[in-house]
This record gives structure tokens, sequence and C-alpha cells, in this order.
């Protein structure tokens, strides 16, 4: 992606001449923004609160009332429908026996009366040769490390659940998603076809999954599975059609003149060289099915995500903790074990290791045996297939986490309160207002002129249907609320974006430093996020907000920092040798030159706080969160928070392609424009 945005930036940095023409749209493009700003300013001034044309607030409307009888009717012929006999249920039995085969293995019944096939001592052991087979020692080891500690803190079992889960998911997603990126790299139909339907699923917000297949396939461990697999299988399939396009062309054709067939040289060229490329498709993929099982925990995945929820919704600060940080170090160790198995598949991988393929498959042989030796001690063991009671810490780490909590709620909350109370009376509120308050014609009028501003007649008219839908499911207001938050949120994280993203992009030093930790903050599921705010702000918008800002800033600043970082050095000296200050290269050269990395950059974060605000709900975030989180524990409320479901997509479709109109390079359109007039 960073060397497109190179290529399509270079003829802006070379030419002069190449700069001029954009001026004029540019300048109109501004001019119509600015005018739908002064339009939307005004109007509310004097049409707020006097209009007769006004939305009914989001209350249940005929839909949500009408939803809600589907929702009956569903209930009630489910054991009838030809639909869902033939396919829906034997479809999620299928599923289900897959999730209890791994279940059943790894982890015990919740109630306790029935022990694991494999029990803590064998699980440990297996889990960390594996690790070992297709990574190294040294991730056998953190696996062994992790997995012990599970048992440390209590919540062994509830790790096995969530580890058999992703594994049910990640073995699902390759089920479907290599063939798929398979055809899509060879095919480039089959690529035009599939790639818009994965830019649906990827903008959908996780929890939006949640409300339609827990009413088609019922709450349980097969709905969280179906729903893990929609949201982690796009990486995988984009991933792996990238390996199998990014083949060498005389590579290719050296082996077509060997006379193969397509199927030869699938299997003997494009495979074989793609590999690396497919293991990091099953990392990404991985690590998206650990960020949904968790949040699953709403349609009754059993598991951490559990615990957490149960923590979020009591406010018990402490349990939140202990469990969030198993998912860290559960996510830590998928990542780790995968990306060693990339490294692995990497050319010339087998010359950088200590040992020899020899030695390494004696060491595995050998190890093996121990591991074998471990799971028959876990069958036939007590203390080696249930974890020793006496060993257990949560408690002690759940009662100290809480202490500390309480102590800084109590002894910052001068602080804390203060800054909260000051960020939401003097920039949320206000800006809610203005969004909630405005007159939805006038606002609707403002937002259309934006986006033909940005991207013409059709993305025009993308935008009213999306604010036409969202208008017609009832909930314009918690839309709005929604809004707010989400744009207050991508402001503060495009200021970081661009602050550590520039010192990244100038500072090879600073690059090295920031990386490892923003890699790090990006492997973390979206729950953990809320846990430490959570203990700081208490159950309040700012807590999900600020949760927001954090997990979408390293997207942010990473996309920021590659933008920098691609200017071309000629341009650079050029501004040095002229003699501009550092503050004058950044401002007059860097940003200006690296706007479209900002625009994809806004893009990202915009998508990635969206997704958090909503989880937020669990947190009082309130707006169309809270009406899907409403809709999972009230079925009076189902029908609403179905809606609000589907308004958040379309809420989030209507943001990703108006900031996708403004990543878009104007100077590339106009010489589209006029060489098509030619």
């Amino acid at each position: 992606m960073m060397s497109t945005l190179v290529r399509d930036r270079a003829p802006v940095q070379t030419s002069a001449n190449a700069l001029r023409p954009p001026r004029k749209r540019l300048s109109r493009r501004a001019v119509l923004l600015g005018a739908a700003g002064v339009l939307w300013l005004l109007g509310f001034l004097f049409l707020h609160g006097t209009s007769t044309l006004t939305l009914p607030a989001s209350e249940l409307t005929d839909l949500h009332r009408s939803l809600n009888q589907f929702n009956a009717w569903v209930a009630s012929n489910r054991a009838d429908n030809p639909v869902f006999q033939y396919v829906f249920t034997p479809f999620r039995s299928a599923v289900d026996s897959v999730a209890n085969l791994f279940t059943s293995t790894f982890a015990a019944s919740s109630t306790g009366l029935r022990l694991p096939e494999i029990g803590w001592l064998g699980t440990v052991g297996l889990l960390s040769w594996i690790a070992f087979a297709v990574g190294n020692a040294r991730v056998g080891l953190l696996t062994a490390a992790a997995f012990t500690f599970f048992g440390l803190q209590g919540l062994f079992t509830e790790a096995a659940y969530t580890f058999a889960l992703v594994l049910t998911a990640v073995l699902f997603s390759l089920l479907i998603g290599i063939p798929l990126g398979v055809l899509a790299g060879i095919s480039g139909r089959v690529s035009q076809v599939i790639t818009p339907v994965l830019d649906f699923m990827q903008i959908l917000p996780t929890f939006v999954y949640l409300a339609p297949l827990a009413l088609i396939f019922l709450i349980g461990p097969a709905s969280a599975v179906i729903a893990t697999v929609i949201y982690a299988v796009p990486p995988l399939i984009r991933l792996t059609a990238h390996g199998i396009r990014n083949i060498p062309e005389n590579t290719r054709e050296a082996s077509d003149s060997l006379g193969t067939t397509g199927f030869q040289r699938l299997l003997t060229l494009q495979l074989p060289l793609a590999r690396r490329t497919i293991v990091m498709g099953i990392n990404q993929s991985t690590m998206a099915a650990l960020s949904m099982v968790t949040i699953a925990a709403l349609i009754a995945a059993p598991g951490l995500g559990q615990v957490v929820v149960r923590a979020l919704q009591s406010l018990d600060v402490g349990t939140a903790v202990n469990a969030g940080l198993s998912i860290v170090l559960l996510a830590i160790v998928l990542d780790r074990v995968t990306t060693a198995a990339s490294r692995r598949a990497e050319p010339g991988a087998a010359r950088k290791r200590r040992i020899s393929r020899r030695s390494r498959y004696i060491l595995l042989a050998v190890s093996l045996v121990v591991v074998l030796v471990m799971v028959q001690l876990s069958r036939t063991m007590l203390w080696a297939a249930a974890f020793p009671k006496n060993l257990n810490f949560g408690p002690d780490i759940v009662s100290g986490v809480g202490a500390a909590s309480a102590w800084l709620q109590t002894n910052l909350s001068l602080f804390t309160v203060s800054f909260r109370e000051a960020l939401t009376n003097g920039i949320l509120n206000p800006f809610q207002s203005l969004l909630a308050d405005t007159p939805f014609y006038l606002l609707v009028a403002v937002v259309l002129v934006a986006a033909y501003a940005l991207g013409g007649w059709k993305l025009a008219l993308v935008t009213a249907s999306c604010l036409a839908a969202i208008i017609y499911l009832g909930l314009w207001s918690d839309a709005m609320v929604t809004l707010a938050s989400t744009l207050v949120a991508t402001a503060v994280v495009m200021v970081l974006g661009i602050i550590f993203g520039v010192a990244m992009g100038r500072s090879n030093k600073v690059d090295q430093i920031m990386r490892p930790m923003l890699d790090a903050g990006q492997t973390m599921p979206a729950f953990v996020y809320l846990v430490p705010f959570l203990g700081l702000f208490g159950a309040t918008r700012f807590t999900a907000i600020v949760a927001g800002i954090i997990y979408a800033a390293p997207v942010a600043i990473k996309i920021t920092a590659d933008g920098i970082a691609a200017i071309s050095p000629t341009v650079m000296e050029a501004a040095v040798s002229s003699g501009s200050t550092p503050w004058q290269v950044i401002t007059k050269v860097q940003l200006p030159m690296a706007r479209k990395s900002l625009a994809l950059a806004a893009n990202q974060g915009l998508i990635y706080v969206l997704a958090m605000v909503v989880v937020g709900a669990l947190v009082g975030a309130g707006g169309l969160g809270y009406d899907v989180v409403a809709g999972f524990v009230q079925s009076s409320l189902f029908g609403k928070g179905l809606a609000a479901g589907l308004a958040i997509v379309f809420l989030g479709i209507l943001l990703d392609r108006i900031t996708q109109a403004a990543a878009a390079d104007p100077v590339r359109k106009i010489r589209s424009a006029k060489s098509s007039a030619h």
C-alpha cells in the first residue's frame, strides 16, 4: 500500500508544472466546503429549536415493532421452516460440532462437573510443542509461560475456551479464505466481484454482525464462530490474492515456457512463492478472530470475553483487568507464533537457523515424547487435569487491582473528573448539540454539499442514500450522538497521528522506538482498551472516546509516518538548501506532500474509532451502540437494536466513502478527466 502511495505521489514531487492544474480544483473544493460550513453554522444559530420540521427522538417506531414481530415469528417457526430445517440448522450443527470438539479437548465444563479430554498440563505441553514446531523454541517457551500464567490467574478454563473458539474460527477461515484468495489472485474478474464484498465486511463494526446472526443461528459458540469467521476472513483473502498476483512476471513466463498447465503453475510456483504472504494473512486473520471472539461474549460465546463483559456491566475493574491481561497475553502468544511461522516461510530462512535441520528434528521428536507423557498424566492424574486451586492467585490480583483503582479514583478524582468534565462540557457537548440540534434537513443538505465537493455526484448519491436509510430507521438522534463522539475522537487521533507520525518519519531512531509499541497496541482486542480507562474515568461516554483514541491512534501514526518517510530526499534537500527551518519544512513541504497519506490515516482512524465507540456502549457511551446492546438484553428492544446495527452500517459506509474521496489524488482526477475529454 505504501509503495502505491509513493508511485502516485512521484509526478507531483518532481514537476512544478504538475502542481498548477489542481489548484483550481482544490480551490473549488475548498469554496464548497467552506460554504457548507458557513451554511451549517448560520442555520444552527437561526433555526435550532425553532423548526417545525423535526424528527422524533430515537424511540420505538413501527419499523422496530415489526422487527420485533419478525423475531417472534422466527422463534416460533424455526422448527418447521424448511430454510431452517435444511440450511441454517444443519450448518449451525456442523459448526457447533467442530467447536465442541476443540472446547471439549482443551476446556473443562463451566460447572466443573466434566474435565477436558486433555488436562491443563497436557494442554500446556501440546500447545507449546506446536508453537515450537511451527515457530521456534522461544515462542514455545512463551506459550508455556502464558498458559501456565492463565492457571495462576484462575482463568485457565476461560482462556482454553477462548483459544478453542479462535482455533475453530481460524480453521473455517482457512477453508474459505485460501481458496477464495487463490481464485481472486489468478482471476481479475473474481477479484473485481469479491473486493467490494470484502470492503463492506471490513467497514462493518463488529457489533453489527451479532444481532442478525443470533436471530438466525441462536446464541452460543456456533454463532460466535460464524461471526468471527465473517470478521476474520477478509484479511486472509486479500493477502492470499496479493501473494498470488505478485509473482514476478519473468518467473511466470519461465514456468509457462516449460509447458506447465495453470494448475501445475499454481501448485509448483505461485503457492510456494506466496507462502510467506499467506502465512502473514493467517496472522492477521488469527488476531482478528481473537478480537471478535471476545466481543462475541454478548451472544453467549464462552471464555475470557464473558468475564470481561460481566465485569464491565458490574463496574468490577479488578476482574476486568485480570481477564483483560489474559486476553492481551493470548494475543501476544498468537501473534508471536504466527509471526515466527511467517519468518520460517521466508526464502533463505533455513540458512539463518542456528541449528541444523537434523538436530531440530531430533529435538522435536524428543520433546514430543515428553509432551505425550504430559498428556497421559493430564488424563490420569487429577492434579494434572485441573489446575491446582492452591496456586490460584487470581483473587489476589483482582483485589489488588480493585484497591489500586479505588485509590486512583479517590486521590486523582480532582484531576480525572475535572479533565473529563472540562473536555465533555467544553468540546463534546457543544459539538454533539451542533449535530443533534441542527434541523435534520439542513444537516443533510450540508453533508450532501460536502460530499459533492469531495467526490462529485456519485458520492453525493451514496451519501443521500445512507442518510435517508438512517432517517427511515428512526434513529437520527442516536446516530448524531455516535457521530459526534466518533468525529471528536478522530480529530484527536489525527493530531496524535501528525505529531508522532512526523517524528517517526523524520527520525529513524524515533521510528525504531515507537514502532514496536504501535505493533503491540494493534495486537490487543478492542475490549481491553476499555478496562484501564474505566478505572480512571468511570462508566461514561468519555471513557469510550478515550479508549477509541488509544485504539485507533497506532494505525493513523504508522500511515502518517510512512507517508512522511516516502517523500523524495531530493525535495527535502532542496527545501533545506533554500534556508527553510525544520518547522517550515514540516508545514510547507512534508505535510502538504503527504496529504494523501494523511487522508488515508483519517479514513482508517475513523473506521477504528467508530468500531470502538460502538463497543464503548458497555461503559455508558450511549448512541447507537447502546441500542444494539439493549437489543441483546431485552427482547422488546430487539427490533430497535437490529435497526441500530443497520444504522451503524450506513453511518460507517458514509464516513468511509467521504474520507476515501478526501484521500483520492485530485491531480489524478483532473488528468483522467482531461484524457477522457480528449
